[in-house]
């Protein structure tokens, strides 16, 4: 009796040897394709490396460009803030030390380093307005009378105008905050009278910093006032000025961190910059260039 083995039937070796070179051949063929397949991932990758560099390069030009065109929008801020000082010389140092207190604000808030630069360089201009205030208004020594303040109140919205229509994320700021810093969260301000929310936040914070530099400060209707006098004015009140118009987060913002504002009123102080001639754009009391 045959074995299992014995029974299968042997493949004649010609027929052995052409299905060896059939399969010689297919392999051939599926390494020829994948050494095309890596060829073209080899120059596909080479392609998207060249156009990563190039989107690279057009980025960084781009880039240079935006910078460029950031700094002459805020040379115009400088030239807009020095017109400003020569119709209301007390607020030189004044308008500095509001954008180191603003920026004080805005990072006790937690507001992202992009928004809080801009808040900080767009804080100066928020009496820009006061350029189109009659000198007989402006430097009154006495109290206004109710066509004076109305007149006074008008800064803000003619501050605003001088900025509307810029693209510039800064003068944007700056005219939101022109036109808000004089709003109180209870509805009590001027010129719209908005309330709460309705308030853009960079003019809560600036409100803030307005008032307290105002009340430190010496003016021709009050002597100026210490540290701890006008943090009770800010956080109690004192019958004209009241917490309630000052939004919440900004007023616990400020509790926080009024030992700052102390330091910013004394390192900037109106002597200090007078006497060594420094403001934004000079010397080493605040930066000379704009956040990058």
């Amino acid at each position: 009796m045959a074995t299992a083995a014995q029974s299968k039937p042997s493949i004649p070796p010609e027929q052995a040897d052409a299905q060896l070179a059939m399969f010689a051949r297919d392999f051939r063929k599926m390494v020829d394709r994948e050494r095309l397949q890596a060829r073209e991932l080899e120059a596909a990758n080479r392609q998207l490396q060249e156009y990563a560099r190039d989107l690279n390069r057009a980025y960084q030009e781009e880039r240079k460009r935006n910078r460029q065109l950031e700094k002459a929008r805020l040379d115009t801020v400088f030239m807009l803030i020095s017109a400003g000082r020569l119709r209301d010389e007390e607020t030189g140092a004044h308008m500095w030390r509001l954008g180191e207190y603003s920026k004080q604000l805005a990072l006790e808030l937690g507001l992202d380093r992009e928004e809080v630069d801009r808040i900080y360089w767009a804080a100066p201009l928020h009496d820009l307005g006061k350029i189109g205030v009659p000198d007989s208004v402006l430097l009154k020594k006495g109290k206004l009378t109710k066509e004076e303040w109305v007149l006074m109140q008008h800064h803000t919205t003619l501050g605003a105008q001088l900025m509307e229509g810029s693209t510039s994320p800064y003068l944007e700021t700056a005219r939101l905050i022109a036109l808000s810093h004089h709003e109180r969260w209870d509805g009590s301000g001027y010129p719209q009278g908005l309330c709460g929310e309705e308030i853009p936040l960079p003019g809560r914070i600036v409100m803030v910093a307005d008032q307290y530099d105002a009340l430190r400060s010496e003016r021709p209707y009050k002597p100026p006032f210490s540290h701890r006098k006008t943090c009770a004015i800010i956080l109690e009140g004192d019958g004209r000025s009241r917490p309630e118009h000052i939004a919440p987060q900004v007023l616990e913002a400020f509790r926080k961190t009024h030992s700052e504002f102390d330091r910013i009123f004394q390192e900037f102080s109106d002597e200090k910059v007078s006497q060594e001639g420094k403001g934004r754009g000079a010397g080493s009391l605040v930066p000379s260039q704009p956040p990058a």
